[in-house]
């Protein structure tokens, strides 16, 4: 790797692992905290790369990325955020960055994609004034997730903003599907235009797919579960998009079944199919995002706050608790939950009692593998690593996916025997048919909390 590489974060830490790291490759560096002190060094000439934090002491590191561009055309940034939703995605696609990464980021990742951007001429970016993004409205929807299977989501949604395809957005209700859609027509050049929700009222005359169309001008229209739809309101929106003109609104549609299965059925037309499945978005559910859920809580909870709810946070029991948990209803069923603890919780630390009597008027718990049907383990497993790579929007993930995976099974898999032998490990081990000396190993290595594990029980 060859090329100066300008490093703006407010973390010192970050700042001296990054420093050592490029120099090890090859790079010289500069570091800094301060966002003046970037756009010193970026108008002086100096650096082939800038590695750029969003909230620093003295400004927004999203909002300096035009400024780079106007001053340095072609000067690639990689921004890195702690900030772990879908807008600060959104906005540093918009704002023309080369690449985005969540914190906490994986550093080997972090070089492969400093090395292609050092390589890489970069073409002249067109930005857009930050101040022209869709206002603070944004902040509130619960769009948030730092694991890779959001963070892919995350940066496809960037990628076919501004494009013209349908867009088909699959997932369990209550994943934010509807959310998702908003947030493209929000975000992209059509957000001055109306965004019209479709569903089988306004589809159920002859007359009804016009008026849609007059509606929307041009903008955004969303099907609203289209599965659910009769064969005879389908015909009528495969009518509507074979007459769409130049000036025609995007298309967008929400589902929660599998089309696919319901097409073979003969319940869904083939022909729709194909003319909604553009780019197939699958939103994927708490089950599969597990390490967001805390993530999330701290965000339903701080928004109750803004609500003049009063300040309220969970104990790390309570937490456990709501972590543990399958949330059939997926974000909205937390969202809810969330709420109802915060009126119901007479003291500001929410405790598990508290958590377990809401918990327990909830829905019966799904089960996690199979959904009830005798399905294997491994078409299971299968159906989970097809949609990772699927989000990818066909860009291979990310180095390391072998060890990746296994971890995902591992960490589970010794809990749940944890928890079955009573935090036993001698009993443990014999379950699991390995050595005492390698499950203590991984218990370390893996960061299993065995005592917390015991309390679950």
């Amino acid at each position: 790797m060859d090329g100066t590489v300008l490093v703006a974060d407010d973390d010192r830490t970050i700042r001296t692992v990054l420093t050592q790291a490029l120099t090890r490759a090859g790079c010289k560096v500069h570091a800094t905290s301060s966002l003046v002190t970037l756009m010193r060094w970026v108008e002086e000439g100096k650096g082939d790369l800038v590695i750029s934090d969003v909230i620093m002491p003295d400004g927004n590191g999203l909002e300096t990325l035009p400024k780079i561009a106007e001053e340095r055309p072609g000067l690639p940034v990689i921004v890195i955020s702690a900030q772990n939703t879908i807008m600060t995605a959104i906005q540093a696609a918009e704002a023309d960055a080369y690449d985005y990464l969540p914190k906490p980021f994986d550093l080997p990742d972090l070089m492969k994609r400093a090395s292609k951007a050092l390589e890489m001429k970069r073409r002249a970016p067109v930005s857009r004034p930050m101040n022209e993004l869709p206002s603070s409205s944004t902040d509130d929807l619960p769009l948030v997730g730092r694991t890779p299977v959001m963070q892919a989501l995350y940066r496809l949604v960037a990628r076919v903003m501004n494009t013209d395809l349908a867009v088909l957005i699959t997932g369990e209700s209550g994943t934010g599907k509807s959310l998702i859609a908003r947030a493209i027509h929000d975000f992209s050049d059509r957000r001055t235009l109306p965004f019209i929700v479709a569903g089988a009222e306004e589809l159920s005359t002859t007359d009804g797919p016009a008026t849609i169309l007059a509606k929307a001008r041009g903008g955004s229209v969303l099907f609203d579960e289209v599965a659910d739809l009769d064969m005879e309101t389908q015909g009528r929106i495969v009518r509507m998009l074979d007459a769409l003109s130049d000036s025609a609104p995007r298309v967008m549609a929400t589902c929660q079944g599998d089309l696919m299965q319901k097409m073979e059925a003969g319940s869904f037309r083939q022909d729709l199919y194909y003319r909604l499945g553009g780019v197939n978005l699958n939103v994927p559910s708490l089950r599969e995002r597990v390490d967001d859920i805390p993530l999330l809580t701290e965000h339903f909870l701080a928004r109750a706050e803004r609500d003049g709810a009063g300040t309220r946070r969970m104990s790390q029991a309570a937490m456990d608790l709501v972590r543990a948990y399958s949330w059939p209803g997926n974000v909205r069923q937390l969202e809810n939950t969330v709420r109802r603890l915060v009126i119901t919780s007479p003291e500001e630390e929410i405790g598990r009692a508290e958590v377990e009597m809401v918990l327990g008027n909830q829905p019966e718990i799904e089960p996690l593998v199979g959904g009830g049907d005798g399905e294997k383990l491994s078409a299971s497993v299968a159906k989970h690593l097809r949609r990772y790579f699927d989000l990818h929007g066909g860009v291979l993930p990310p180095p390391g996916l072998y060890q990746r995976i296994l971890k995902e099974v591992e960490i589970p898999l010794i809990e749940i025997a944890l928890d079955a032998t009573g935090g036993n490990q001698a009993k443990c081990a014999d379950l699991l048919g390995i050595n005492r000396n390698t499950l203590r190993k991984k218990i370390t290595d893996l960061d299993i909390r065995v005592t917390r594990r015991r309390k679950l029980m």
